[in-house]
Parts: structure tokens; sequence; C-alpha cells
């Protein structure tokens, strides 16, 4: 297994160190529980590191406070990511990083925002009241698949805050949802809660255009409809709504759009969580959906999901990962279900008159075979990959879904740190599983033999 062992912080002199990166003879805390065997049991790494199954390896490939190639450093908290076809074996990796305000010294400038003076005032979408630029954003990486190593990697998406997860579009852009509804005169100088739009060819800073006809909520993630050009978004909240957004110009979602939300047909302002009592649906039923029209999206008070509700828009338990598969979407529910293990919906566009339809795939009722999923993606052998976020003594986890539903586990967090996993994506040819940690920030490739799983 290949790594660095340090991570250097934003910068400084200071670094956080893998420590405790030892040999291990007893299994880590954390029990796991595969439904299937997948890929066989996780084997403890003996760098501390992460944990997987025999066959497979991993490389840290790019980590908080590097220098990258546009003299600017990586910033801390790598979120959602998405992987996109480039040329001569390469992809192209754009990636989130979910800087808060609180995190002064974690954006691309380091510590005492020493470089601000190299960051172009008219990139930069805002600054904290004192001048210096938030540092949210996004990095954009060329990584050659042969070779297994970064060919470049440089800030593409600067000033925003809390850039959270995202999605691809069919037109190869990234788009960048910062989860954040802080109101310009508390700390910052502008709105937040926007969709920003980064072009995966950009070979520098992209203009910080946010497109507000989406919605200013606080964004988790987005995918797009190939056939419709119709864009889906995700809230974080425990009350969140699920939004679908139809652009006036398909693959234009600058020129603006209508904001709609999900609305279970029949069934006005109804509930999906689970909670207490209020059980609405059992795993695999299916219920038809209507969507009902936004107004005053741009929200100043912060109020888009309760007006929607109002309105007969249901509820969602932490919406979070969001992706597109052949011809439908999965997005998870992080806290959802009777015991708040987590959920995951999935939902089928309707075409030619018939009605879309939502699905209530997976809702766990144990915490070892899947416990508070995020971000996910489909994988080209047709499989959900799946990050964990929950923070506890526990060991964080990447599961697998078969399509049958059935869970297994490729992955443990055996870092000290235990942070969460984010923004998992493969490779277009299958080969390569790239996944972020957010703290203390680094990005993952993993290989193996990701075709060889076993349903029985």
């Amino acid at each position: 297994m290949h790594f660095s062992r340090r991570l250097v912080l934003a910068g400084g002199a200071a670094a956080l160190a893998f420590s405790g990166m030892v040999a291990r003879a007893q299994p880590r805390s954390g029990e796991y529980r595969n439904e299937i065997p997948g890929y066989g049991p996780l084997i403890d790494d003996p760098e501390g590191l992460l944990d997987l199954p025999d066959g497979f390896s991993y490389r840290v490939i790019s980590q908080a406070g590097e220098t990258m190639d546009d003299g600017l450093l990586v910033p801390g908290k790598a979120d959602g990511m998405g992987c996109f076809p480039g040329e001569d074996g390469q992809v192209i990796l754009v990636r989130n990083h979910e800087v808060r305000p609180r995190h002064l010294d974690l954006g691309p400038t380091g510590v005492g925002h020493r470089l601000r003076d190299q960051l172009p005032a008219e990139k930069v979408f805002d600054t904290y009241a004192d001048g210096h630029p938030l540092g949210g954003g996004t990095t954009t990486l060329i990584y050659d698949l042969a070779q297994q190593r970064v060919v470049r990697q440089h800030l593409s998406l600067t000033g925003t805050l809390t850039n959270c997860a995202g999605g691809v579009t069919p037109w190869r852009t990234w788009l960048s949802c910062e989860e954040n509804e802080d109101n310009a005169g508390s700390g910052v100088n502008r709105n937040h809660g926007w969709v920003f739009e980064v072009p995966a060819d950009a070979t520098g800073l992209v203009d910080p255009v946010p497109l507000t006809a989406m919605g200013r909520f606080e964004h988790e993630a987005a995918c797009v409809d190939p056939e419709t050009s119709h864009v889906y978004l995700t809230e974080d909240r425990d009350d969140s709504l699920f939004y679908r957004f139809i652009p006036t110009t398909p693959g234009r979602l600058a020129d603006g759009g209508r904001l709609q939300a999900l609305v279970i047909a029949g069934a006005p302002a109804a509930d999906t969580r689970n909670w207490n009592g209020a059980v609405l649906w059992r795993m695999q039923d299916w219920l038809d959906v209507e969507w009902v029209d936004l107004d005053e999206v741009e929200s100043p008070n912060n109020d888009l999901r309760q007006r929607g509700h109002a309105a007969g828009a249901a509820l969602f338990a932490r919406g979070e990962g969001l992706t597109w598969g052949d011809g439908e979407l999965f997005f998870t529910c992080t806290s959802g279900g009777v015991q708040g293990f987590g959920q995951i919906m999935r939902m089928v566009p309707g075409r030619d008159g018939t009605p879309d339809r939502i699905q209530l795939f997976l809702e766990s009722d144990d915490e070892a075979v899947f416990d508070y999923g995020d971000n996910l993606t489909v994988a080209p052998w047709g499989h959900l990959l799946v990050c964990e976020d929950r923070y506890s003594a526990e060991r964080i986890h990447i599961r697998a879904i078969a399509p049958d539903g059935q869970v297994y586990t490729i992955a443990r967090n055996a870092h000290p740190d235990n942070g969460e996993f984010a923004g998992v994506c493969v490779s277009p040819d299958g080969s390569t599983v790239f996944v972020n940690v957010l703290n203390p920030g680094y990005t993952l490739a993993i290989t193996g033999p990701w075709r060889s799983w076993q349903s029985s």
C-alpha cells in the first residue's frame, strides 16, 4: 500500500502525523456485517490508514496543505467529488472543500491568508468582513490511471463557503453546492447557499457565478437527467425537501429556470422519514410523485423548505448524497428510518406521460450493516458505493449495495481521526475508486478486482 506519512495542514509549520500507524494484532473497534460476501473480510492495514479486502490497495494522491501547480495550497475538508474522462488514459477529478467560516486557516491561501495576493479579486466570490477570501471552493486534479499519479492539481473555484457535495452534468461541468445559509453582514459580505458551476476542463479559476434560480438553502448534492436536463437537488436538514430544477435552456443553467419540490401524490405534506411511529412506507414500496412550483427561491429569510412543505412538499431526513444511474436516481436520507440509521431513496422519472415514482429502496435496521449513508455513486458494474459519515467511537465504512439491495462492506477508516468518507466516484473504465477523507483531509485512489464480488 502506498501513502505519505504526514498530512501537512494549511501550509503551516505544524503537521498532523499518522500517529499510531503500526501493525495491529487485534481487529479495530467497530464491527461490520455483510449481507453477501462481496469481496470478503477487511484486512487491517498495518499502516493504520485504510482497511480493505484482500487484493485491494490504495494510494494517497492529494492531501491538505500540499502546494499545487498554481502555487496555492490544497484546502482542507475534502468532500464531494466528480470524475470525468480525460485524454490519454487520464481522468479529471473536481473536488469540493467544505471549509466553513470557522476554518480560518484551511483555505488555499494558508495560515494567516499568507498567499492571498495570489488570488485575483475578480475570481473570489466573497470575503470575510476583514477582506480576506473565504476558504471554500473546488480544486481540480488531472490523474493518470496507468501511472497512478497526479499530473496536475489547481484551484478552480474560490471564495465560497461549506462546499459540501454536488454532481456531474452531461455537459462536463461539476455543480458545487454550498451547504450554508449565512447572510451578508454575519461575518461575510454576500449571501450564501448557492450552487456554482465548474467546467471540468477549466485550467484555472472560474468566474464564481451563483446559480440563484436553483434556490438558496443548505444544498447538499445534485444530479442531472441527461434526457431532460432536469437537475435534482438534496438539502441537508432534518426537515429537508427534495427539489427539481427545470432549466429554461437545457445545458445552460445560468439562464434560469423553475424550481420545484417533490410531493407524494395523494398525500400532501407527507413525511417519508418513518420517525416516531409515523411509518409512511416500508422497504421496496413505491409511491407516485407530483411536483409543486416554489416562489421566492432566493429565500432571504432562509425559509424555502418551510414554505415548500406548507405547499404540500414531502419531508425527508437529511437528504445528502445523490447520483444518476441508468434512467433512475438514488439519494440518501442520512438519519431516516424507524431506527434512524439511514434510508436510500430511488426515483424513476416518468416518460411519455407516466408519472414519476419514488421507492424506499433501503432502510437500515442494523447499524453494523449500514449506518448514516451520505455521498454515493453508481459504479460501472451496477452497484451503489456509499460513504458513511457517523461520527462516533465506531469505525466509519464505505458500503456497497447490490441491485437487489444486499449490502456489503468494502473499506474501513483506520486513521485515528476516523473522519467521514466523502466524494466517492469511479473512473469510467472501472479500474479505480476515488474517495476523500474529510478529516484530516486527503484523497485516495483504490484499485483492485472490483468486478469480482460474490453474491453468495
